[in-house]
């Protein structure tokens, strides 16, 4: 049986040129081009039709304010043959939205301080020091997160009201921070661990004790995360309605949440739409305001925990 062998090739020649065929060049991607053309057309789309679902709403809430209660109804999507603004001073004065604009500042001022300071404070030890117990507390908090604040009412109502704190603003304050405390310690302890440790060392090599160097050095440092986190925790409870509900029946001390709600009962039965429009408005505001100006900063700290 003959088996049939490959020659060897011929080694090339001293000072002979191997000539190499270049390979051909790829293909354009135009079709890759295409689709992704198509993909962003699509999701600016999606982004624009989305943008206005959410902004029309608003537009409208803050056109209708302006109106009478005859074209409200009478001609809901044009706009006002001219500017009411007796609704605003009717709905600040008339419906007591000054009073309580002012209990909702005081309570939210309050409740944000002190969220901020204890919440920094304990996500920094939870953060940097290594001790017995320390994971066991993050959970906790981590834990806090998921509890349904509805099963708490109840017993939080009791033990409010053996405290003496039952419809007082520092009552709801020191409420509001336990509400806001598991999430803000959850956010800014991993703000914490991104930051870099030779900073602290060098303080501490220099003399600093752990106070001056959390307060003067890392919680700078920390700025753009306590922005962020201040911002989630301002929007939640401004527009926080059921622990109030609950803990302050007082009409005296009612939030601006219970007073839309009381306006909308009572205006609603008189006709006086155009008050409840502005008063809503009047809600929204500072939540707006807030997150406009500081929505470069809430981006940052949302991003800054993604890199070190």
């Amino acid at each position: 049986m003959k088996t049939t062998e490959t020659p060897a090739p011929l080694p090339a020649e001293s000072g002979a040129s191997v000539s190499k065929v270049d390979p051909a060049p790829p293909a354009r991607p135009s079709r890759k081009k295409r689709e992704g053309g198509v993909l962003n057309v699509f999701s600016h789309g999606v982004l624009i039709i989305w943008a206005i679902m959410v902004v029309m709403p608003l537009l409208w809430a803050v056109m209708t304010s302006f109106k009478d209660d005859g074209s409200i109804f009478g001609s809901p999507w044009s706009l006002p043959d001219k500017l009411h603004f007796d609704n605003w001073a009717r709905a600040w004065t008339d419906a007591h939205m000054s009073d309580y604009f002012l209990n909702t500042v005081l309570v939210v001022g309050g409740s944000l301080i002190g969220t901020l300071v204890l919440g920094s404070m304990a996500a920094y030890v939870l953060a940097r020091f290594d001790f017995p117990g320390n994971r066991f507390i993050y959970y906790l908090f981590v834990g806090g997160m998921s509890f349904p604040i509805m099963l708490a009412l109840v017993p939080l109502f009791y033990v409010v009201n053996n405290m003496g704190l039952l419809n007082t603003i520092h009552g709801l304050i020191l409420v509001y921070i336990a509400y806001s405390l598991p999430f803000t310690v959850f956010f800014l302890t991993a703000f914490f661990r991104t930051l870099p440790s030779s900073v602290a060392e060098a303080a501490f090599v220099d003399g600093a004790s752990h106070t001056r160097t959390f307060f003067q050095i890392m919680l700078p440092m920390a700025k753009p995360g306590l922005i962020s986190v201040g911002i989630f925790n301002f929007l939640g409870q401004w527009n926080q309605y059921m622990l109030p509900t609950v803990l302050n029946t007082d009409p005296d001390k009612r939030v601006l949440t219970q007073g839309l709600v009381q306006l909308a009962v009572s205006q609603g039965y008189k006709g006086d739409w155009s008050g409840l429009f502005a008063g809503l408005v009047m809600a929204m505001l500072p939540v707006l305001a807030a997150y406009i100006v500081f929505q470069r900063q809430v981006v940052q700290g949302l991003t800054a925990g993604a890199l070190k």
